[in-house]
């Protein structure tokens, strides 16, 4: 039976983030895209992607997107069977976070929307060698025109209010996959040795030459590491299902 996976993107980014991976491991997951853009508080965004699944899932968050898994496990921590963690954080924001996003609206309320990525975030996100490929530089800029002006301010407001996870990660029992790239300016390596440190079922994966977009930046290597672990995960997770069937029994 294939699994149910939710894939939810980062900050400015729609589905074609993961376009790569939902063709990979479409053998391995049913894959669907939740909507990270649904309200401005992060509880509710949380509430509305369960609201859209019916029973277990796994979940694949980068970014953004790993702020709203913490908050999907917090809600329903029963129903998640996986968690795959890419360039994220389980922190509060820095005071420099804080201030570079409001920056960012205030760019965007002034009418330079477009200049947030073309000029800024693009360098930011991705290692200098993938900045200059002109059709991933497009990719990056078009996923946030796609998302546009009033998704992206209910994105900073929903994840500026976002709880610190520290305490919540020793709770989190189920398998858990962290990636992340060794150049991530975002989202530091060094925060995820942490975060694996902390999370007790938990794998890390550091992917050289990428920075924070690693399934556009490395795609065919996050879809190895994917793969090669979810299948671990499975024979992990039907022992227990077996397991407990036997002891109902």
């Amino acid at each position: 039976m294939i699994d149910h996976l939710i894939m939810i993107p980062g900050t400015l980014c729609d589905g074609s983030l993961f376009h790569h991976q939902i063709h990979a491991l479409s053998d391995i997951a049913q894959s669907t895209i939740g909507d990270h853009s649904s309200s401005e508080h992060l509880h509710e965004v949380a509430s509305n992607i369960l609201d859209s699944i019916e029973g277990d899932f796994s979940v694949l968050g980068l970014s953004y997107g790993g702020i709203i898994a913490f908050e999907l496990w917090r809600q329903a921590p029963k129903r998640i069977k996986r968690l795959i963690l890419l360039n994220t954080t389980f922190k509060l924001p820095s005071s420099e976070t804080r201030m570079a996003q409001q920056r960012f609206v205030n760019m965007a309320r002034l009418g330079e929307f477009k200049e947030i990525t073309s000029n800024n975030l693009k360098d930011i996100m991705l290692h200098p060698d993938h900045a200059a490929i002109p059709g991933l530089r497009k990719h990056v800029l078009d996923m946030a025109l796609n998302i546009g002006k009033e998704k992206y301010y209910k994105q900073i407001k929903s994840q500026l209010e976002r709880p610190d996870s520290t305490g919540d990660l020793p709770h989190i029992t189920c398998p858990t996959l962290i990636i992340t790239g060794r150049q991530d300016k975002v989202c530091t390596p060094e925060m995820h040795k942490e975060m694996a440190q902390l999370i007790p079922n938990s794998t890390l994966e550091i992917i050289e030459n990428c920075g924070h977009l690693s399934t556009l930046e490395q795609p065919q290597k996050v879809n190895e590491v994917i793969r090669r672990w979810w299948l671990t995960t499975n024979n992990a997770l039907h022992t227990d299902a077996n397991q407990l069937s036997y002891e109902k029994e």
